[in-house]
């Protein structure tokens, strides 16, 4: 006489259970709130579950929930540095051509080749020489020469 007795589980305990799970993956693994969001919205519905027993109507409401508030989670989650606050934590590139005064030439940044122009328009700027990025005009770089010249006469 061998019964196996297999214990029932409430959803309202296996969406806790994911909600836990879920919220402590975000502490270890952070995905910007994603998981954290998605955590606490699986213990919302492990709540809504001790009223609502209609399992696939959970999953839709733990899967809108975490649509909305991923969503608007974003608003307080700091945006990634864009590419322009990212011109100003390198700042040191190369030039690949030469950059008449007040003409532009093309400069290595990054591992890319940008557009670029010098900050004085009295300076021309050899090919390979290393030069500081000081500002960023649209897709133009704002350069100068690691060492500026300067005349016998000051």
């Amino acid at each position: 006489m061998s019964s196996s007795y297999v214990p029932m589980v409430s959803p309202a305990l296996l969406w806790l259970i994911a909600g836990a799970i879920l919220c402590f993956s975000e502490a270890i693994f952070p995905v910007a709130f994603v998981a954290f969001m998605m955590g606490i919205s699986a213990i919302v519905v492990a709540a809504i579950a001790l009223v609502i027993p209609y399992f696939p109507l959970q999953v839709i409401l733990w899967l809108s929930l975490s649509t909305v508030s991923i969503v608007g989670s974003r608003r307080f989650v700091p945006k990634q540095k864009s590419l322009n606050s990212r011109v100003g934590d390198a700042q040191e590139g190369e030039t690949l051509t030469e950059i008449f005064p007040g003409k532009t030439g093309r400069v290595l940044y990054e591992g890319n080749s940008w557009q670029a122009i010098c900050a004085d328009h009295t300076i021309l700027i050899a090919p390979h020489q290393k030069v500081y990025i000081v500002n960023r005009k649209g897709n133009t770089l704002v350069v100068l020469p690691e060492f500026l010249p300067c005349s016998l006469d000051e």
